[in-house]
């Protein structure tokens, strides 16, 4: 395997990985996956509530990472949505992410800027619609 070839993979991983985590979390907020929010934290979000439209941006926001779609707008706004949960739920327990447990939340907000200044790379939704696109211009 060249050199470029494991970058294309470890990077679509790392997406796909990235994207798949966060969905999952809103899906336990919004569809009760997994046996949803537990009760101590309040339970199944009622409707526009904070905690629903995290699980909603959450659910496909990852959707859309996962599957490289509009990957670098998302990725962007999922990087505010997680640093703002870490802020809101994690740092008022500690001040260090180790002491909050909010190591989950630090690493995805900065994998989620990573995304959103380089994009999806070249196996999503995004290159394939760039790739028809420049070949729909070229044949004009």
């Amino acid at each position: 395997m060249t050199m470029d070839r494991a970058r294309q993979v470890t990077f679509f991983l790392l997406r796909v990985v990235a994207g798949l985590l966060f969905l999952q979390a809103g899906g336990v907020k919004i569809f009760d996956w997994f046996g949803g929010v537990p009760a101590q934290f309040g339970g199944h979000p009622h409707l526009w509530s904070q905690v629903w439209i995290g699980g909603v941006l959450e659910f496909y926001g990852g959707t859309a990472i996962l599957l490289g779609l509009l990957t670098q707008p998302i990725a962007f706004v999922l990087s505010g949505v997680v640093a703002v949960a870490y802020f809101k739920f994690h740092q008022p327990n500690g001040h260090w992410p180790v002491q909050n447990h909010g190591e989950p939340a630090v690493l995805l907000c900065f994998i989620f800027l990573f995304f959103a200044a380089h994009g999806a790379g070249n196996w999503s939704i995004d290159a394939l619609l760039r790739r028809r696109l420049n070949g729909s211009s070229a044949a004009s």
